[in-house]
């Protein structure tokens, strides 16, 4: 197994998770395979630090970090993947394979961004909100009749093929790998802060009404993560849409 600080850039977040025993027995799994990040959004127990399952993972358990939302949960990560079965639902993101996936998520891994990794509840899994703070969605191939698994065992099975597929790489890493992106990729809290400020000024437009306006929030959002914006743009486009913002909104002393 390796033990590379690669994979001290991998969170695992899990979203609403309902059973405390499923976050200790994928805290389990992190720590036996060397990912030591665990982000917990609005777990349905708050004992979830005291789950049984952990064994031999208490530590990592009491250090895990707790958010009220997935947009402070990803805030630091440059990608976010959301895991789903893909059955029965419209998905608008593209879908990979957890074999197919595995090596882009260690290339990014390898070239110093953070990653996470999103996991939802066991009974409803990732919502659309949830899925429109992503980049793109992964899933394990199952048979058709009997896709769903458990959460403590879907964490483990996708970090294993991370660990596979680094551990096969390892021989083939280079010097250059180890080096930060030259074109550094934005973080999602800066993709946020553009998506707030862009829908700010839609509504100022006038381009948001009153219907439907959470569904084409959620568009929007995922249109600015296709838009693969580096650091630097992110910063610039940010700049542009404050400005055109403050130019529509009214004086003070007309509003």
């Amino acid at each position: 197994m390796p033990t590379s600080s690669d994979f001290d850039r991998l969170c695992v977040v899990l979203v609403s998770t309902r059973n405390p025993l499923n976050i200790g027995a994928a805290a389990r799994a992190m720590s036996n395979l060397g990912f030591l990040r665990l982000r917990v959004v609005n777990p349905y127990e708050a004992s979830f630090r005291e789950a049984r399952s952990a064994v031999g993972a208490a530590p990592l358990l009491a250090r895990a970090e707790q958010y009220s939302s997935v947009a402070e949960a990803v805030a630091d990560c440059s990608l976010v993947i959301g895991t789903t079965a893909g059955v029965s639902r419209e998905l608008h993101h593209p879908l990979r394979l957890l074999q197919n996936a595995a090596p882009l998520i260690c290339k990014r891994l390898r070239a110093g961004g953070r990653v996470a990794l999103l996991f939802g509840s066991e009974k409803r899994g990732l919502s659309n909100d949830d899925f429109s703070h992503c980049h793109w969605l992964m899933h394990i191939s199952t048979r058709e009749e009997h896709t769903s698994m458990n959460l403590g065992q879907a964490v483990a099975v996708c970090l294993y093929e991370l660990s596979r597929d680094a551990s096969a790489a390892g021989s083939r890493v280079i010097s250059k790998s180890r080096q930060t992106e030259k074109t550094k990729s934005a973080r999602a809290g800066e993709l946020e802060r553009i998506t707030a400020v862009l829908i700010e000024a839609l509504h100022a437009s006038g381009y948001l009404g009153e219907r439907s306006v959470a569904a084409k929030e959620e568009k929007i959002r995922r249109m600015v993560r296709r838009l693969q914006l580096s650091s630097s743009d992110a910063e610039l486009w940010l700049g542009m849409l404050r400005q055109m913002l403050w130019k529509m909104k009214p004086p003070e002393n007309e509003r």
